[in-house]
């Protein structure tokens, strides 16, 4: 993706000539071409601001300093992430007013934040880099950062770096901000303007992001109460098998119960049929014995009578 400002000219640098292209387009699309064509685009296009009419414009498109790899990376970054940019820029002023203020615990909320962003930053433009072709060495990613981190700490580096037009890396040594040679940096203000933007779009993320923390944390109440629903369903169902296990389990010992007295009865019925038959076979040998003992009764009776 080209940055902005980039696309206002490097269309017309394609087609090899730039009609009424003034000072400010010219110096965005040198320090927007790759470090390569910084050189090739520098002088044609200073050719032209002279052709047209503008020799000071083209006297100072020749001045203008290749970047570094780190400076032409810092300015990607401002091309095509301004919106981050500004966030970290922005991070900076929180930072100088915590401090201003001596608000110790507010710097260390603001630090991992501080971090967080420069960590975002760097690795997106290490992608863009790597997408244009350029490689990003261990090296050139801490001269990187430590740009980005001069931008957060000073509001003039901010600017600076916001702009597009570093030939030089940053660094911030405590009391001001130098380049890649440990030389002074001459560096503009932040604007207001920018500033409150960065803070709108800022406050608009962090509305954005209680919004979606607010949806994610009523997603999980949800399934929450979902898992007690299912959780306690499956409690009931758990409670009304060991129920009807239980109860199954008592038919099968009173089954059992039954047929062991229904066996028993049985049994006694049995023993029962054998004593009736047994009384029955003796009362009828002592009727037959008591017919018997009668019988010779009234043969003795008769015998004494005819004595």
């Amino acid at each position: 993706m080209v940055g902005w400002r980039a696309r206002r000219v490097l269309p017309v640098l394609r087609c090899g000539s730039v009609a009424g292209v003034d000072f400010e387009e010219a110096a965005d699309a040198v320090y927007a071409a790759p470090t390569a064509d910084f050189i090739a685009t520098r002088n044609e296009l200073a050719k032209q601001l002279k052709a047209d009419g503008d020799p000071l414009g083209s006297t100072r498109l020749k001045a203008l300093r290749k970047p570094t790899v780190a400076a032409w990376i810092a300015n990607l970054v401002a091309r095509e992430l301004p919106d981050q940019l500004d966030d970290l820029l922005a991070l900076g002023d929180e930072f100088r007013e915590a401090t201003a203020d001596l608000d110790g615990e507010r710097l260390r909320e603001l630090t991992p934040r501080r971090h967080q962003l420069l960590d975002q930053l760097a690795k997106e433009a290490a992608r863009l880099a790597g997408e244009a072709g350029q490689k990003v060495s261990a090296d050139v990613g801490q001269k990187l950062r430590e740009t980005l981190d001069a931008a957060l700490v000073d509001p003039a580096a901010g600017d600076a770096v916001r702009e597009g037009r570093l030939s030089s890396a940053l660094r911030h040594v405590g009391f001001g901000v130098v380049d890649e040679n440990g030389e002074p940096s001459n560096v503009t203000p932040l604007t207001d303007e920018r500033r409150q933007a960065a803070r709108d779009r800022r406050a608009a993320r962090q509305a954005e992001e209680q919004d979606v923390t607010a949806e994610k944390q009523q997603k999980e109440r949800q399934r929450q109460e979902q898992e007690e629903r299912e959780a306690a369903a499956k409690a009931e169902a758990k409670r009304a098998f060991e129920e009807a296990v239980a109860a199954a389990q008592e038919a099968e010992a009173q089954v059992e119960d039954l047929d062991k007295q229904l066996d028993d009865a049985r049994d006694a019925l049995s023993e029962a049929q054998a004593l009736v038959h047994r009384l029955g076979a003796e009362l009828d040998e002592a009727r037959r014995e008591a017919r018997e003992a009668q019988k010779h009764s009234r043969e003795a009776r008769k015998h004494y009578n005819r004595l």
